[in-house]
């Protein structure tokens, strides 16, 4: 077991001890299979008890749901709000016109827009998260480029995943029933289940136990990872 640099392989939440096991792959296509994959690089290591954590990234990846930028072609609308997002270095989210336009076709143009105006009036008041609560979860999962991002994602925009509940059922069921396995979206400034089968006090007890992002940011390739309590 070896955490990624810069990471720690163990956390403690609530008085026990979990390691959070990267697993490398190579990079992951459109064109690849997830159940293969997990099969290929993580059914071997995964213990009766354990948990697969597996990145929303690959899943949507292997749905078809990653564009290249030159795909897209941002209307006006997504130009003009792409303006006002706050980029952070750990990710662009919707602050470029190509994963903004992604929105507003994931989510619909009143979403987007009356998100946009709520968190303009709540920034005013020091009050910040409106948009994505409003805006939900298709948009908060859009992932765009960063300059750490793996080749050739560093010229996508991916989508969140379609279906994780159901893609987390069919995992355990690939793994032999023995563990429990999530799909997430964590980042180094936090993160979401997105779909498990996990109860709701396993996903939060979840989100504690990634909360230091243990696959990292960036050029890693570790999009697989298992929770052993020690």
């Amino acid at each position: 077991m070896q955490a990624n640099e810069g990471k720690a392989l163990e956390t403690s939440v609530d008085g026990k001890t979990y390691a959070r096991i990267p697993l490398r792959t190579r990079v992951v296509m459109p064109e690849d299979d997830l159940d293969a994959i997990v099969t290929e690089y993580a059914a071997s290591s995964v213990r009766p008890g354990d948990l697969l954590f597996v990145t929303e990234k690959i899943v949507a990846i292997t749905q078809g749901r990653s564009y290249r930028l030159d795909e897209i072609q941002p209307r006006r609308l997504a130009l003009f709000l792409s303006k006002y997002v706050t980029r952070t270095p750990y990710g662009i989210g919707l602050g470029m016109p190509e994963t903004m336009e992604m929105a507003l076709r994931e989510c619909g143009t009143p979403r987007i827009l009356l998100a946009a105006a709520v968190s303009a009036v709540t920034k005013a008041f020091g009050r910040r998260g409106d948009f994505y609560r409003i805006a939900g979860d298709k948009a908060r999962a859009i992932d765009g480029p960063t300059k750490h991002t793996i080749p050739p994602y560093n010229q996508a925009v991916v989508l969140g995943p379609e279906n994780p509940r159901g893609v987390a059922s069919r995992l355990k069921s690939l793994l032999g029933g023995t563990a429990e396995v999530a799909v997430v979206d964590i980042n180094d400034l936090g993160g979401n289940i997105l779909g498990s089968t996990l109860d709701k006090a396993g996903e939060h007890r979840l989100v504690r136990i990634l909360g230091d992002n243990p696959l990292g940011q960036g050029l890693e390739s570790t999009p697989l990872g298992i929770v052993r309590e020690l």
